[in-house]
């Protein structure tokens, strides 16, 4: 049995097949079938269910697969321990995250963090979710923040739950009563922002599920245009909760209840890659990270209505 055997197994489980296993993994199809066959001969099971597109797990195979994950973070546990004893100087940090990410959650680490680290020069670049797990996986950052990052070759860590909440300005016309329909908000002038982003997606997919068209007035590029946008009484939105801490705390926009509508949940999830341990640097700024994504969702439960957009 040998780790990279491990990792293909666990990534034909999270993929949903050998091809797309394969293309994860950045090997060809005939390596992962031959590293799963290695590792059933070694073990003398039979690991997955043959002759299914996406091919199910045995009883074996799941037997196996919560001790494969364990035995991979212990093998990280292991390099990361050896790394931390070396000797090193402040040098350099690589940070990826996502445009909202960095725009409401990223600067008040980095001034917490450049105060306590003033020689360390940090690189942060931004990017959707998929960008963001490219550039952890090719060695271009250090730590990546984002949403619904999962992938074999690097731990996932779940910073936080940022649900997107029906938002609007206390003195719009509408803005008459906190406890709506779907179908009242059908027709309220809605603004959507960033075409095609999964936000965009959950937000779209209510309505066509509920078999409704939204009233869209505006769409916009980013979350911050389309707050704008709101806070001036052009429409309502339905945007992150780490995006709106302050103006629903300051009251300058109020959240709704949508009573008939089910949540729409996303974990911020923060990775790292699995086989290159973390440097100190990097390490204090994932305290850091973690820390100030707890108080920023502690700081959000008091607003009294909050959306049907949630848990």
């Amino acid at each position: 049995m040998e780790i990279d055997q491990l990792e293909t197994f666990l990534a034909v489980v999270t993929y949903g097949g050998f091809h797309r296993a394969a293309e994860a993994l950045h090997v060809s199809q005939p390596a992962v079938s031959g590293r799963i066959r290695a590792l059933e001969e070694s073990l003398g099971v039979t690991l997955f269910t043959r002759g299914h597109a996406n091919p199910p797990l045995s009883p074996s195979g799941k037997a196996l697969r919560p001790h494969a994950e364990q035995l991979l973070r212990t093998v990280a546990m292991a390099r990361q321990a050896v790394h931390e004893i070396q000797p090193h100087t402040a040098g350099a940090l690589r940070v990826t995250a996502s445009l909202s990410v960095c725009t409401y959650l990223i600067p008040d680490v980095m001034q917490e963090y450049k105060a306590a680290n003033p020689r360390v020069m940090v690189h942060l670049r931004s990017g959707n979710s998929m960008q963001v797990l490219r550039m952890v996986l090719d060695g271009e950052a250090d730590i990546g923040v984002a949403r619904g990052l999962h992938h074999p070759e690097v731990e996932t860590m779940t910073l936080r739950d940022d649900p997107l909440i029906l938002v609007g300005h206390p003195a719009h016309p509408m803005a008459g009563k906190r406890r709506v329909s779907l179908e009242e908000v059908e027709e309220w002038p809605l603004i959507f922002y960033d075409r095609g982003s999964s936000d965009w997606t959950l937000t779209q997919g209510l309505f066509r599920r509920a078999g409704l068209l939204p009233n869209v007035v505006l769409e916009v590029e980013t979350i911050e245009a389309a707050k704008r946008m709101v806070e001036r009484k052009l429409g309502f939105g339905f945007l992150p909760q780490l995006a709106l801490t302050q103006e629903l705390r300051q009251r300058r926009l109020v959240s709704f209840e949508v009573v008939d509508a089910e949540p729409l949940s996303r974990n911020l999830d923060v990775i790292h890659p699995r086989h290159r341990p973390l440097a100190k640097e990097a390490q204090d700024f994932l305290l850091l990270l973690r820390e100030a994504a707890a108080t920023a969702e502690a700081a959000s439960k008091p607003v009294k209505h909050r959306a049907g957009i949630r848990r």
